[in-house]
């Protein structure tokens, strides 16, 4: 794992960021910029329809969170990130 993906996010974004909005080419543009930043898809994508369009959801999470995860274990992340 590189150095600035040790660091925080940039620009004071959080560590994790759910992404929503219409599934469309500017949503697919928003993820896409994300995991280009450093970024990791968290989860599988949600989509419901809102009774005229499609709209969709995607978790993304800082690689140092899951580093974080592992060493500390499932209390001490907690503990540290709750």
């Amino acid at each position: 794992m590189s150095a600035a993906r040790k660091s925080p996010p940039p620009n004071d974004l959080p560590v994790y960021r759910l992404l929503t909005g219409p599934d469309d080419a500017a949503f697919c543009k928003r993820v896409s910029e994300a995991l280009a930043m450093g970024y990791l898809l968290y989860g599988a994508p949600a989509a419901t329809f809102d009774g005229t369009k499609v709209v969709v959801a995607q978790a993304i999470i800082w690689p140092s969170v899951l580093s974080s995860q592992r060493d500390a274990g499932p209390v001490g992340f907690l503990a540290s990130h709750g």
